[in-house]
């Protein structure tokens, strides 16, 4: 049996290449699994559960059905921090909270999305703050649907001309937080997204002896990205398109 982590597909009917490799992989992938963590921005903006598309409810049903013979878990994305317990349910997950720590085939870890971890970005992390606000939320819900889906296009404009300025250090996330977050939850392991670059960062050994690492999980703008874990195992693989 293997726990699986993925994150990032940025899911939305323009990109029908991204939801036929999500299916695949929900078809295929998943008979050994025991658990999907899904670490975020599953969907490329999400507005409120109110105003979920057809798309969105092909695909929590979808999800439903794998949820009744495997476990899924998902941690909020910064693209999609307005999934709601609703919309949640639907689609059968258990909602995590922003970091989640758990012990993973005896090694303690920590899950999160990882934008948190970006604290060089000081504007991002600025507007962070205040879109988590719990009376900014509960303003943004309340606003007509035309409204909201207005500000969100807005702010994805944005955003987007301002990483065209930064730099990859700038939004990578910064060491120090990785290191203070790893020794305030107790773990030698973390797993995140957010940042698009799979990798398996190896952090040294602590005084007893134990290797700590970061294990970063891809997008899946061109390809899938997923981390297996067993109890002897660890692997993060590419999964390929394929041709229609």
């Amino acid at each position: 049996m293997r726990t699986l982590f993925i994150g990032d597909l940025h899911l939305s009917a323009d990109r029908p290449d991204i939801t036929r490799a999500f299916n695949q992989f929900l078809d295929t992938q998943l008979d050994d699994a025991e658990a999907l963590y899904i670490l975020g921005d599953l969907f490329e903006v999400w507005t409120g559960d109110d105003i979920a598309d057809p798309f969105a409810y092909e695909l929590a049903d979808k999800l439903h059905g794998i949820s009744q013979r495997v476990p899924i878990y998902y941690i909020h994305g910064n693209r999609d921090f307005l999934i709601g317990k609703d919309f949640a349910a639907r689609c059968g997950m258990s909602l995590l909270p922003e970091i989640h720590c758990l012990d993973l085939y005896g090694v303690p870890s920590v899950l999160l999305h990882g934008d948190s971890l970006c604290t060089l970005d000081q504007a991002y992390q600025k507007f962070r703050r205040f879109r988590n606000n719990p009376v900014v939320k509960w303003i943004y819900s309340r606003l007509p649907k035309s409204t909201r889906q207005n500000i969100a296009t807005k702010i994805r404009a944005k955003s987007q001309a301002s990483n065209m300025n930064k730099s990859y250090t700038i939004m990578d996330v910064e060491q120090d937080a990785v290191t203070q977050l790893m020794a305030r939850c107790g773990v030698t392991q973390m797993i995140h997204g957010h940042t698009h670059r799979p990798d398996i960062h190896h952090l040294g050994k602590d005084l007893a002896g134990i290797e700590h690492r970061r294990i970063v999980v891809g997008d899946w703008y061109e390809q899938g990205s997923v981390l297996s874990i067993s109890k002897d195992t660890l692997t993060l693989t590419s999964l390929p398109f394929q041709a229609n």
